[in-house]
């Protein structure tokens, strides 16, 4: 059983910015993986040789600027994804908990999965957008921006294109979410100790272990996801 406690070190809007910051930070050094691992679910002809030759080979092509394809759409994106989880989450565990202000590990779990997938309907059109701008040819390109491919996309298939696929990415959310969350509830008993004394190394195995649970629970949901955007 687990009491809620809130922060009081910083306000909401803190949080929020530092969420977000951050979030830019580490989707922006690790862009070119995410841009091969996109390229490679939707089955390029870049990825037929390995990853690493088709980084190169896209950089032959379209310059070393192409690894970043549709990197600030993903930054962008992160702030209303961040308010969103965190505000969502909060509303699921204060509805979830007991009149003693307690809330079971298996609640605080669910209150994360659903908090995932109340964020991921609500910007899910920008995913398409990104997958959208990963894909094209920078040097040919069939969308100028992001503010483009969202009028392209609505204007030639219709309101409905914005949302393909949004099926398997809320049933992806949901072990995502669940095994993110379930990691951070479960770091006092990891480390024996309360998480307000974490050292900055704790803190990045942490974040480490709870994406990589996450990422694996929730890959097979992203591969056809990305099939279905293009």
């Amino acid at each position: 059983m687990t009491t809620w406690k809130r922060d009081s070190r910083l306000t909401g809007l803190q949080r929020l910015g530092c969420s977000g910051l951050a979030g830019a930070a580490s989707l922006s050094l690790t862009a070119p993986l995410e841009l091969l691992t996109v390229l490679a679910q939707v089955g390029t002809f870049h990825c037929r040789r390995g990853l690493w030759q088709a980084g190169w080979s896209l950089c032959r092509a379209e310059g070393l600027g192409a690894l970043w394809k549709g990197n600030f759409t993903a930054c962008l994106r992160l702030f209303p994804y961040s308010a969103l989880q965190l505000a969502s989450y909060r509303r699921f565990v204060m509805l979830f908990m007991d009149d003693l202000g307690h809330i079971s590990q298996w609640r605080a779990t669910l209150a994360g999965g659903l908090a995932g997938v109340v964020a991921t309907v609500a910007i899910y059109p920008t995913d398409v957008v990104k997958t959208r701008l990963i894909v094209q040819n920078r040097l040919e390109p069939s969308y100028k921006g992001i503010l483009h491919a969202f009028y392209m996309i609505y204007s030639q298939e219709g309101f409905r294109a914005l949302y393909r696929g949004v099926s398997l990415s809320v049933l992806g959310a949901i072990p995502f979410s669940a095994g993110s969350f379930f990691v951070y509830t479960s770091l006092d008993k990891i480390w024996g100790e309360p998480s307000l004394r974490f050292t900055p190394l704790q803190n990045f195995l942490n974040g480490c272990l709870a994406s990589g649970l996450a990422q694996t629970l929730s890959y097979p949901f992203e591969t056809v996801k990305r099939k279905m955007q293009v």
